[in-house]
């Protein structure tokens, strides 16, 4: 991949055949957004398909030659994170080394390689957790969440240390600290803001992985990029910043600018996530 620039959008599509159909008039859903924004690398997460039916589904960008790398969920309707990219990798991983999580549909990674070297771009979708409470499917989601973090971090830790330019983009489901959600103060025991969770994204901070949009952004509420469907959440800006970009530091410092797509009302939007976009320099 050659130029001056590249541009990688991380977005949750929350099922990539609801994503792309035209939900009214004024919203012709995902594939237009697409063309718009003209990205080099989109990161998806929760495409809930089988490539089969994913590449149906993004048959228009396909056609018009963009590149799909995918891996779906051994659960139907489950999970599934991918890479849509305008030039074709040179490399594809799936998983991280974990028998549990790599057939979930929950990591890839995909390697661009140009004039300037090559860039890993990877999509993570981490499991929604819960709450532990004495419910068993609450315990259940709780030990899934803890397990898979207790394996993905040291995974990072040794990506890092291979320094590679990386960047991880996807939906963490965990936001850092109080600037990461409009209702902090309502949230602090339920799944994306407990104490074990924020210290995992802590340690990853600490070992060198740098958030970008936090850095571009600075110490400001959000900006937040998903939002309930229910009530006045997204009209009133009620939301979390859990998708973000975790870059190698070497990467880091090349981003020129990093920003939420967020669209301009409630019912132009295509996912109840919106696309997170970071540029960097080649």
């Amino acid at each position: 991949m050659s130029g001056e620039t590249l541009s990688v959008v991380s977005i949750n599509v929350n099922g990539i055949r609801a994503a792309v159909k035209q939900r009214n008039e004024n919203n012709p859903g995902m594939l237009p957004w697409l063309t718009a924004a003209d990205p080099d690398v989109v990161l998806l997460q929760e495409i809930r398909a089988t490539e089969k039916l994913t590449r149906t589904a993004l048959a228009p960008a396909l056609d018009a030659g963009w590149h799909l790398s995918m891996t779906e969920s051994a659960v139907a309707g489950r999970s599934g994170v991918g890479v849509l990219s305008r030039a074709e990798p040179t490399a594809v991983r799936i998983g991280y080394g974990d028998d549990e999580f790599d057939v979930l549909g929950r990591y890839l990674e995909a390697d661009f390689t140009g004039d300037n070297g090559t860039v890993t771009a990877a999509s993570v979708y981490v499991p929604s957790g819960a709450a532990l409470t004495d419910n068993p499917k609450d315990v259940e989601k709780y030990e899934e969440k803890r397990r898979f973090l207790d394996t993905f971090g040291p995974y990072l830790d040794a990506l890092l240390s291979s320094r590679r330019d990386v960047v991880v983009g996807g939906d963490w489901n965990i936001a850092r600290d109080e600037r990461d959600i409009k209702n902090w103060k309502g949230n602090l025991k339920n799944s994306g803001f407990l104490p074990h969770e924020r210290e995992w994204v802590a340690q990853r901070l600490s070992a060198g992985w740098v958030d970008v949009a936090r850095e571009h952004h600075g110490d400001v509420a959000g900006p937040y990029a998903w939002w309930s469907w229910r009530g006045k959440a997204f009209d009133n800006d009620a939301g979390w910043r859990i998708d973000y970009h975790l870059a190698s530091p070497a990467l880091a410092q090349r981003a020129e600018r990093a920003w939420v797509d967020r669209a301009e009302a409630y019912d132009l939007r295509w996912s109840d996530h919106a696309p997170v976009a970071v540029v960097f320099s080649r």
